[in-house]
């Protein structure tokens, strides 16, 4: 049986723990520090009661450090390290590989997406030196991780959902080059979801003020069993810095399309354990997004830009039909809330929101009225009923307990073993006496009361020699007593992974490269050593430490040319307009390349 794991983001302790009270097998979080998502730190005591939580489920607490690290942090990253291990956490994703090469305590390392994880021969080098999971670049198809999959038996990570960069993750030095703010350092300024001006190399536009780098979001949920299927085992939600009623909705909305699969597909396996019951019905539309792609197919997706704006359109809920003075009717089945937040294209293509102040069946009576036509598209991209819902308690997550109450020669036993097999048993002096009622309804009654605990009864089996009295008082402090038991043998019971680099096959883990550019991200003297050791002959530094000029600062599978319908490969078109092709934003100047033969497109900066 393979493992499945739904791992979900949390910017903060309050999101991870309804992440895993809403069905994930696994948390990722920021440290203090070094973390990809610069705003979203958390603080060590909020970690560790993260991990504590989760353990009792037998759930994992990934901790993002997954920044290239300067020389003079390394003594500091080692130290939190040592931390982060000792409040719990389970492993650690990370980017600079100099992290291998510090004095560290036996906790497992993650390949982050930032290493550019994309071929078998790459994944199968962080394989040999010792990493516990990979995290997979996004843009690979099916059959590209079934290839890796082959090659390998590291457990391969994937992402399902949530906002896409355009670039290959830890390939992007756009907002480096032009702000000094560096997306390997967790400061990316996103120049990729500005309005641009596509020109050709006469100067003649193209397309106007367009967000042609700007990318739909990722929704794979049609798509999990055959991820399984090609080799996936850890399945990932974008949204470190998403709040938690995102967190909420599509962590249960990806914890029960996988269950529905485990339930019929024995060769997986679920993670971790407990069963999640939900006060509403998760809709991905409903959060975030940027409209959807799966952006898994081999060939050229169609569908995964997001030209028109970066911001949220959420859910089509139907089209103008009539405007009558300070109100419209929408042509649409679902059913509309006041408060509502509602969008649409204007005229100028731009999206204009606006607030629902009232709703008459189909008619709605904005708190403004925008300046709308009929046959207009309409978007929800606030759901006032919804966000309500999600507002408050939306999930339980239980663990199972079967109980044996029992009498002894000197009172009762209480025994207690949950789903994990986690089992203890509480014993109690006791006077006994005949009771002239029967006990077994209260006995049950009594020890079935978990209420606001990780558990819940399975089955109450009464095993009396005789219709003995239990008083509720006797029988609720026995059940209080093993319910904090359980909780402590939960604990006890909790099995860390260690990590493999004690282990690690360093004869076979030469690097598929002889030399680094400055993409291999490379900026201090561990990481440099870690290259050395694995055979990389010349080695340069990060381009944060040595900017260059006149080098792709992006490496995209997104083509702009492709979107234009003017691709000489898969289109078969000849376009009318001279290359190259420049995007104009004020004062940014950047030229697009078109690499047909690996099927990327390379963005450049030039001044004007």
């Amino acid at each position: 049986m393979r493992t499945i794991e739904l791992l979900a983001p949390a910017k903060d302790l309050i999101c991870g723990i309804e992440a895993i009270n809403h069905g994930a097998d696994a948390v990722y979080i920021g440290a203090p520090k070094f973390g990809a998502r610069a705003a979203a730190g958390n603080s060590l005591d909020d970690i560790k009661t993260l991990c504590d939580y989760a353990h009792l489920y037998g759930a994992r607490i990934y901790v993002a450090l997954n920044t290239i690290l300067k020389e003079d942090e390394l003594e500091e990253a080692e130290c939190l390290i040592r931390q982060l291990y000792d409040v719990g956490t389970d492993a650690l994703i990370i980017q600079d590989m100099g992290i291998t090469q510090l004095d560290l305590p036996p906790i497992p390392l993650h390949a982050s997406t930032q290493t550019d994880n994309r071929t078998p021969e790459k994944v199968k080098f962080l394989q040999n030196a010792g990493f516990t999971q990979v995290v997979l670049a996004r843009e690979l198809s099916l059959n590209q991780i079934r290839a890796i999959h082959e090659q390998t038996t590291v457990p391969l990570e994937v992402f399902v959902h949530g906002a896409l960069c355009v670039s290959y993750s830890g390939q992007c030095y756009l907002s480096a080059a032009l702000s000094g703010r560096s997306a390997n350092r967790g400061e990316c300024a996103q120049y990729c979801r500005l309005p641009y001006t596509l020109t050709d190399a006469d100067g003649k536009v193209i397309a106007d003020s367009k967000h042609l780098l700007s990318l739909r979001d990722m929704n794979r949920s049609e798509y999990l069993e055959a991820l399984m299927d090609a080799g996936a085992s850890s399945f990932k939600i974008e949204g470190r810095l998403k709040d938690i009623s995102y967190v909420k909705n599509i962590t249960a909305f990806y914890r029960k399309r996988l269950d529905a699969i485990l339930s019929r597909r024995s060769e997986y396996c679920r993670a971790s354990a407990g069963t999640c019951t939900f006060t509403f019905e998760p809709v991905a539309e409903k959060s975030f997004n940027r409209g959807f792609t799966p952006f898994l197919t081999e060939e050229r997706t169609a569908d995964i830009t997001a030209f028109d704006t970066p911001k949220s359109l959420g859910e089509l809920v139907g089209t103008v039909k009539e405007i009558k003075g300070n109100s419209f009717t929408i042509a649409g089945v679902k059913q509309l809330n006041n408060g509502d937040g509602l969008a649409f294209f204007n005229t100028r293509g731009d999206l204009e929101g606006f607030r629902v102040n009232r709703v008459e069946a189909n008619r709605i009576f904005p708190l403004k009225m925008p300046d709308i036509r009929p046959k207009m598209q309409i978007y929800r991209n606030f759901d006032q009923a919804f966000e309500k819902q999600l507002s408050k308690p939306s999930a339980e997550r239980k663990l199972a307990v079967n109980i044996r109450f029992s009498d002894n020669s000197f009172g009762f036993s209480l025994e207690m073993e949950d789903e994990t097999g986690a089992r203890i048993v509480i014993n109690r002096s006791f006077e006994k006496e005949v009771a002239r009622k029967d006990q077994q309804d209260n006995i049950r009654t009594q020890l079935g009361k978990f209420g606001n605990t990780p558990f819940e009864v399975s089955r109450v089996e009464i095993d009396l020699s005789e219709n003995w009295f239990a008083p509720s008082s006797l029988l609720a402090d026995m059940r209080r007593e093993g319910v904090e038991k359980l909780q402590v043998c939960h604990r006890m019971r909790y099995r860390r992974e260690l990590s493999k680099r004690n282990i690690a096959n360093a004869d076979a883990a030469l690097y598929p490269e002889g030399s680094l550019t400055y993409l291999g991200n490379v900026a201090n003297s561990r990481a440099c050593a870690f290259y050395k050791k694995y055979g990389v002959g010349e080695i340069a530094p990060a381009f944060e430490l040595s900017p260059q000029k006149d080098v792709p600062l992006m490496f995209t599978k997104h083509c702009i040319r492709f979107s234009m319908k003017a691709c000489p490969v898969y289109q078969k078109s000849v376009s009318s307009f001279k290359e190259p092709y420049y995007l104009l934003y004020k004062d940014t100047r950047l030229r697009l390349q078109f690499d047909c033969k690996n099927c990327q497109m390379l963005v450049y900066a030039e001044n004007k």
